[in-house]
């Protein structure tokens, strides 16, 4: 996944979860945070950050925040909407017969339904950005959609289906991925009961660049 015009500045600080103000080029300017996360590690002031060029004049924010720096880790792609761009072109490649993004099932709306043969798949995909010693966590705030997400997985299994749930590591150098149950207790029970129902668990490690997201191979 390809990023255009990108641009590199200094975190200031988040007045809210949607925008930040970033130094670019000796001026302040108010920046579109593409993730409503916390990212509290991750932004702090002085940080060195990515953003993109809008193409959209009509628009209120220049620029969107799309990458940061951490000290001791490297460089972090925080896009909510990168993941699962970067997955579509992954599965692309893996030979199904069909791959519909956005399908309902029950009372949730997957990420992706998948047919290979007689095979139904269903793949919901999360954003992993929290890196704690090494290892990469998820949530970084509690998230009830994604534990609703896994209930509605482990039922799909039961009813035939394949499942999966991706943790898209947006950071280099994790080889673990593991539930936060100190934010988010209930995600890693559902998690766990996920995983005893047979729902697979994916850990997509990523090549990070400051204009593209890619899953290794």
């Amino acid at each position: 996944m390809k990023y255009g015009n990108t641009k590199n500045g200094v975190f200031i600080e988040r007045p809210n979860r949607f925008i930040a103000k970033v130094n670019i080029d000796g001026r302040t300017e108010t920046v579109h945070v593409k993730n409503t996360g916390r990212c509290k590690e991750l932004l702090i002031s002085g940080a060195e950050v990515i953003l993109e060029e809008g193409t959209n004049p009509a628009r209120k924010t220049k620029y969107d925040l799309i990458a940061v720096y951490k000290e001791g880790l490297g460089l972090v792609n925080i896009d909510s909407q990168a993941p699962n761009k970067t997955v579509y072109e992954w599965l692309s490649s893996k030979n199904y017969d069909l791959i519909k993004p956005e399908y309902t099932y029950g009372n949730s709306r997957f990420d992706f339904y998948m047919e290979k043969g007689s095979d139904r798949y269903l793949m919901e995909v999360k954003g992993c950005t929290l890196e704690i010693d090494g290892i990469g966590y998820f949530p970084d705030a509690p998230t009830e959609r994604g534990v609703k997400h896994l209930k509605e997985l482990t039922d799909a299994k039961k009813q035939g289906f394949k499942c999966y749930i991706a943790f898209v590591i947006q950071m280099p150098g994790i080889t673990e991925v593991r539930a936060n149950t100190v934010t988010h207790p209930e995600f890693g029970k559902a998690l766990e009961e996920a995983m005893a129902a047979g729902v697979e668990v994916l850990m997509l490690g990523c090549n990070i660049t400051e204009d593209s997201l890619e899953i290794k191979d």
